[in-house]
């Protein structure tokens, strides 16, 4: 009775407040960072909200959950009422009463400020299997080995005989699929499930099939392609050697929910039917051979006759644990179009994308039944106008020529105008060269490709009066995304793997510029699922067994770190971080066992620098000071004491150890004083606060020195940021804006849309052009330039920290970033002797602006006398400000 009261006290409340001021919508609801998902099988999921722009603060909230959408409208939830919580919060965990599979929840939230109540409209997630014993379906496959090469095609009909209220198919894979409902393909989803250690988690899929389904007769058809899960490609990753390789099998359970309540599921078994496909071949790693005279038209679609068909198989699960894969799809995010297209002859053309992508392409051509075309991949072409693979193609192993590199293979079946694109495959390309057995008239609308990626949504923009800066921010943001397909590669044609180096060198560029959260909480799943019980990681992961032995020191390992650090930094949620605890503990446990002094020379080094050689064991010791140092904060967040205490002390052991060992204090030079032997320590927190200026200083005169940047990919990270934030902001801008060897700009003056992987760019082999590990440069716009920062002590830019540099050299600059609280955005102009910067801190947040003592300001929002405290900064609230910026 108590109960009940109480909730109708709320309701009344809840109400009164409505009447208290205006009410303004809140927006951008989201559960586990994605907008109404389906499949969720996490007991507390997260839900976050954002408010409208100008609200000063949110001093309380209340979230409403229910199972009917129109009681959670009037503000009451069956299943949680948060009631009235005084916080500011917009991410909140859910608390209620424990979630079910298969179920719909609506929810909404309110929000108070000083004044006013804020209300969202009424949204929803949905629950999934949740549990591995509610699968009913069995694994199915067909009766072949892993050495037969053709795909797998899958059918069931079946007959639903009255009117459906909801359908839902979930769908969990080894390997990759598409799935088909009366001959149409169900969803916009590229290559799923995504790619993880199939023998430790598979990943499950549920899509909404409620308007495919028709009363009736209806057909189920499942494409299955290899994917990583069956390597058929021979390369020095050993993926064909994978412990876990089997032929491609999947579970699928169909759950219908009828007008009158009643729940039918139709799921796969014996009863299923498979036959071979057209697709002849797939590899995740080379390209796909497709023969049109092989195929069935019709398959998938009722009243078909498969009575050739052989039953399917019936087999074991891949792993233990399948779980639900929520995050942002690969799909195809942008169509391109041939710039130009040669024609070689009559049997060869060579089509040109204009910029280098990952993705397929997509032939139509009509031919003679029995025709091949091939269509070679490439990202350079030679003198003759013919494709050159020479620096993708290096670590390949072919055991024979029946699998060409990044060559798709099209036999016609003469059937007038035919259409072909790769299913299975990606590649990292931007020239096309078509050759035919026999034959055939192409023109430059026959071909068009497709940029591929995981569809992460923007977060982050800059634009500046300097034309090359916004062309090396958006080559760097192609490249990111091209190496963004369920998990962070280094590039997409010659190797599609999960260098961890590559990812914690980007982790900043890609937040800043993307809401990449889900795609890097799955990839820090896959580091458990890799990681050895003593705490060892590969160098790629995911991995099927290579990388233990070589590359993984503790300079690329320390994405298990890095990563987590970071996101708690840009989302404010320390979830990844308490997810992730214990294999940092373990991680870190095993460098102090193996490596009591504090420092170690376990790595790779400053790999691919230009000129100097910097010592590994500085550049390992410094990251395993930053990955202990992550682990102790960690630990005092999460509220283990006693852990905090045993790690600060490791900490500061080993920053002790380094200096000790590198650091000459009197000429303040770290080992011989390369440009990363100088800049990784200021950048990243070793050099003793007295010595700052001095190391400093000898990095600037060494830049000065030597004339241009001198560093590989680790000092890639710190050049310009220990730079810019040590008093040398304009030779910073310097190296960031040259166009001369070796630089960002050189490659882009060479042609250059994405970044490349050497900074040469005359090598014959071993040379990606679109690689990601020297990023860092885009997030640098945004730290240096546009000084937007996270702040530690308020993570998820709940406080700002704004740190503008106005470079010489540079008249505009503005960078934009939507945070979890709202849109950031830092802009400044040079006029008439003067700067004019403009600042927006979002909603429910604050910031602290920091422009130096040299500099008289003025500002129309803020009080003068709120502006003579240079060294502490001036403390901004929610608004927009326009400052006047003037050398004293």
């Amino acid at each position: 009775m108590k109960r009940v009261l109480l909730a109708f006290l709320l309701i009344v409340l809840f109400h009164l407040s409505l009447l208290a001021g205006p009410v303004e919508k809140l927006n951008s609801l989201r559960c586990e960072y994605l907008t109404t998902p389906l499949g969720i099988d996490v007991l507390s999921p997260r839900l976050s909200w954002k408010l409208p722009v100008g609200v000063d603060v949110q001093k309380a909230y209340q979230l409403i959950v229910g199972t009917d959408s129109a009681s959670v409208a009037r503000g009451i939830g069956n299943s949680w009422d948060s009631g009235k919580v005084l916080a500011s919060d917009v991410l909140v965990a859910y608390s209620g009463k424990a979630i079910q599979p298969y179920t719909r929840y609506y929810w909404k939230v309110c929000v108070w400020d000083n004044d006013n109540v804020y209300t969202s409209d009424v949204t929803y997630f949905e629950t999934g299997v949740m549990d591995d014993h509610n699968w009913k379906g069995s694994w199915i496959s067909d009766t072949h080995d892993i050495r037969l090469k053709p795909a797998a095609y899958f059918r069931k009909a079946l007959d639903v005989k009255r009117s459906i209220k909801e359908a839902r198919a979930y769908i969990a894979v080894a390997g990759l699929y598409e799935l088909y409902i009366n001959g149409s393909r169900i969803g916009d989803h590229r290559l799923d499930p995504a790619y993880t250690r199939f023998d430790r988690r598979t990943l499950y899929l549920t899509h909404d099939i409620t308007q495919s389904l028709k009363q009736g007769d209806n057909a189920v058809g499942v494409l299955l392609g290899n994917g990583w899960y069956n390597h058929q490609s021979t390369a020095v990753w050993n993926f064909d050697q994978a412990p876990w390789r089997g032929r491609p099998k999947f579970c699928m359970d169909i759950r219908i929910v009828y007008d009158n309540g009643e729940v039918e599921f139709v799921s796969t078994g014996p009863d299923w039917k498979a036959s071979l496909s057209p697709v002849v071949f797939n590899s995740i790693y080379t390209a796909e051979h497709y023969d049109a005279r092989r195929e069935q038209p019709g398959w998938n679609t009722p009243g078909f006759d498969d009575k050739k068909w052989k039953n399917a198989s019936c087999t074991f699960a891949p792993s233990d644990l399948i779980v639900s894969q929520q995050m942002h799809p690969i799909r195809d995010v942008e169509i391109l179009h041939p710039v130009e297209m040669i024609k070689l002859s009559d049997s060869a053309y060579l089509f040109n994308l204009g910029r280098n992508i990952a993705g397929v392409s997509e032939l139509t051509v009509k031919g003679k039944p029995g025709t091949e075309i091939r269509l070679k991949h490439s990202e350079r072409v030679g003198e003759d106008h013919r494709v050159d693979m020479s620096n993708i193609d290096y670590h390949y192993r072919p055991t024979d020529d029946s699998d060409p590199f990044q060559t798709d293979i099209f036999i016609l079946g003469g059937t007038s105008e035919e259409t072909f694109r790769a299913r299975f495959n990606y590649k990292g390309f931007q020239y096309v060269e078509v050759t035919s057995s026999e034959p055939v008239e192409l023109t430059d609308h026959s071909l068009k490709a497709y940029f591929m990626h995981s569809d992460v949504p923007v977060a982050g923009r800059i634009s500046s009066s300097d034309a090359l800066l916004n062309k090396i921010w958006k080559a760097t943001n192609s490249s990111y995304l091209s190496n963004l397909f369920g998990y962070p590669t280094d590039c997409p044609q010659r190797e599609k793997n999960g260098w961890t180096g590559d990812a914690h060198i980007a982790i900043e560029t890609g937040l800043y510029n993307y809401d990449g959260i889900t795609i890097y909480e799955k990839w820090l799943a896959d580091h458990q699922d890799v990681q050895l019980p003593n705490g060892v990681l590969p160098a790629i992961i995911p991995t099927g067994g290579w990388g233990y032995h070589w590359g993984n020191g503790v300079d690329w390992t320390s994405t298990v770190a890095i990563i987590p650090w970071n996101i708690y930094l840009f989302y404010g949620d320390k979830r990844l971080l308490e997810t992730m605890y214990d294999n940092i503990k373990r991680y870190i446990d095993y460098l102090n066992y193996t490596y009591p002094s504090g420092v170690t020379d376990w790595g790779l080094g400053d790999w691919i620098p230009i000129k100097s050689h910097s010592s590994k064991e500085l550049t390992s010791s410094i990251y395993y000071y930053i990955d202990t140092d992550i682990l102790a904060k960690a630990a005092k967040l999460l509220n283990k004491q006693q852990d905090y205490d045993k790690y600060s002390v490791l900490a500061e052991k080993i920053k002790t150890s380094i200096n000790a060992r590198f650091l000459n204090e009197e000429a303040g030079i770290y080992c011989s004083g390369s440009q990363t032997e100088l800049s990784a320590p200021l950048y990243w927190g070793i050099v003793p606060e007295s010595l700052k200026p001095l190391v400093a200083r000898n990095l600037a005169e060494k830049v000065d020195k030597d004339g241009s940047m001198d560093v590989g990919l680790l000092g890639s990270k710190t050049i310009l940021n220990a730079l810019s934030m040590n008093g040398y902001a304009d030779l910073a801008y310097q190296l960031a804006s040259k166009d001369t060897y070796p630089s960002w700009g050189w490659w882009i003056k060479n042609g250059a849309t994405t970044l490349y992987e050497n900074w040469r760019i005359d090598g014959n082999k071993d040379i990606s052009l679109n690689h990601i590990m020297f990023g860092e440069i885009s997030a640098w716009y945004y730290k240096a330039l546009g000084g937007i920062f996270p702040d530690p002590a308020m993570p998820g830019f709940k406080h700002i920290i704004l740190k503008p540099n106005f470079v010489t050299g540079l008249d505009t600059f503005e960078a934009s970033h939507v945070s979890p609280y709202g849109e950031i955005v830092s802009s400044w102009k040079k006029s008439k002797g003067k700067i004019l910067y403009t600042v927006t801190v979002p909603s429910n947040c604050s910031a602290t602006l920091f422009v130096g003592g040299n500099y008289a300001v003025k500002c129309k929002e803020v009080k003068l006398a709120d502006l003579s405290k240079e060294k502490e900064g001036i403390v901004l609230a929610t608004g927009t400000y326009h400052f006047e910026i003037k050398n004293k």
